[in-house]
């Protein structure tokens, strides 16, 4: 996992992000558990960090969306018949 957030930071930092005690927070909830939404990831941050607010989470996503560092995943499979599962 170290590895993992060592090269998202040098990532972040080539492409001009700063990095902030938040987003390393937020870059250990990413890495540590899967989380299916910006939601899941907020409420365990807050808990390290309760100053972190939702709009940062969103932020820090769409950033590492933008740069290709993480994809986001289909949270709900649709199948033959039509049915949300």
């Amino acid at each position: 996992m170290q590895e993992k957030k060592t090269y998202i930071l040098q990532e972040l930092k080539r492409n001009g992000c700063r990095i902030t005690s938040q987003r390393k927070i937020l870059l250990d909830v990413i890495l540590r558990d899967e989380c299916c939404s910006c939601k899941e990831i907020y409420y365990q941050a807050a808990r390290e960090d309760p100053s972190i607010g939702m709009a940062t989470v969103y932020r820090m996503i769409k950033i590492l969306e933008d740069t290709g560092l993480i994809q986001r995943k289909n949270m709900y499979h649709i199948d033959t018949d039509g049915v949300i599962v």
